[in-house]
């Protein structure tokens, strides 16, 4: 098996972890993210994440240049393949290469929306909301320990009823959750508390902050539509209001926070799609999502600059009296500078006549 150590001259492929650099070998060797992702039995989304971050430390423009990179640095060798080893050991892939399509991880859980999980690819009873809550409370902490007193204290909040529930809900769900016909469950115990096992679980949320990493790798390197695509998967992890019917202190928290970022892809995807020229698609995902927040002033001013993009400028100043009315009934106060300029803008480039540019509105 080659070493994938960075070669003499080259210092920056040092930045790279093994794994990167494996991608950044299978690039070179001319494979899509499709065969990457086989080849290193790994999901594509992640596949992409390490691309991105690939580009990102190397200072790479996009792919291409990545793949130019993998030549320069001698990970492969231009009319011969792979760069071999003394002994002719074939590329660092080797191990992992195989036929047919990545195998799902062991379990797959699910928080953007009800809380899911999936046990080699079957639905997997994960039992009454409570017993749902601590394991969603461990997916949402994967670098570390959740303590007994934490579970009881993000779950139960004052209604904590102390005793023994925690290990009971533990118990219970490593029995559900064990890693084939063997007793270890994905599930572990040390001092500090109760975790997930690594290299076996994958949580939907961090798939979507892998395609985010790639996307604004993407947009670093100039590659809006592809930042759009990979963003657009991301939004597509979400299944409706996060941590649906969870109770407890940490789920309403959580809930907020990823309602919240959820909100902030949509307004991600929504610039780089106007500055595309994508004007149709970027107003109806943005009308659709002021609907949710109507008190979104942010999100409201980018509706205003979509339509306007549009030649919609009536629409757009309708969007701005909406929102003023919205916020005066329910909160009691006036737009904010964003809002506020948002229409000043429309205004100053609707009085100076079709003439004008509107490049700066997206």
């Amino acid at each position: 098996m080659l070493s994938t150590t960075p070669y003499q001259g080259h210092p920056g492929v040092a930045a790279l972890t093994a794994r990167e650099r494996e991608v950044l070998y299978a690039l070179g060797c001319g494979l899509a993210d499709a065969e990457i992702a086989d080849a290193l039995t790994l999901p594509e989304h992640v596949v992409a994440g390490h691309l991105g971050h690939v580009l990102t430390k190397l200072g790479l423009r996009d792919r291409a240049a990545a793949i130019v990179h993998a030549f320069d640095c001698g990970l492969v060798v231009p009319g011969q393949g792979p760069r071999r080893t003394a002994a002719g050991a074939a590329s660092p892939l080797g191990a992992r290469q195989r036929t047919g399509p990545a195998p799902d991880p062991w379990l797959r859980i699910s928080v953007l929306g009800p809380v899911l999980a999936w046990r080699a690819g079957r639905p997997v009873d994960i039992g009454p909301v409570r017993q749902q809550a601590v394991l969603a409370a461990m997916a949402l902490s994967p670098d570390r320990s959740v303590s007994r007193q934490e579970l009881l204290d993000g779950v139960w909040g004052m209604e904590s009823p102390g005793g023994n529930v925690v290990p009971v809900y533990v118990y219970r769900l490593r029995k559900n959750l064990r890693l084939g016909d063997c007793p270890d469950s994905v599930i572990r115990h040390d001092r500090y508390g109760y975790r997930l096992v690594r290299g076996v679980v994958e949580v939907d949320v961090a798939c979507v902050e892998d395609l985010v990493t790639a996307a604004g790798a993407a947009e670093r390197a100039g590659e809006l539509s592809e930042a759009v695509r990979l963003c657009a998967r991301a939004l597509d992890l979400f299944r409706g209001e996060p941590l649906a019917g969870l109770p407890g202190p940490l789920a309403e928290l959580e809930r907020l926070r990823l309602v919240e970022r959820r909100v902030t892809l949509v307004q991600r995807k929504a610039t780089w799609q106007l500055r595309l020229g994508r004007v149709a698609e970027t107003i109806a995902e943005l009308s659709a999502l002021a609907l949710e927040q109507p008190l979104n002033e942010p999100v409201a001013a980018l509706l205003m600059r979509a339509l306007e993009r549009g030649d919609r400028r009536a629409e757009a100043l309708a969007v701005f009296d909406r929102a003023r009315r919205r916020l005066a009934d329910d909160l009691g106060v006036a737009p904010g500078e964003r809002l506020r300029r948002a229409r000043w803008e429309i205004l100053r480039r609707g009085a100076a006549g079709p003439g004008l540019g509107r490049a700066d509105v997206a």
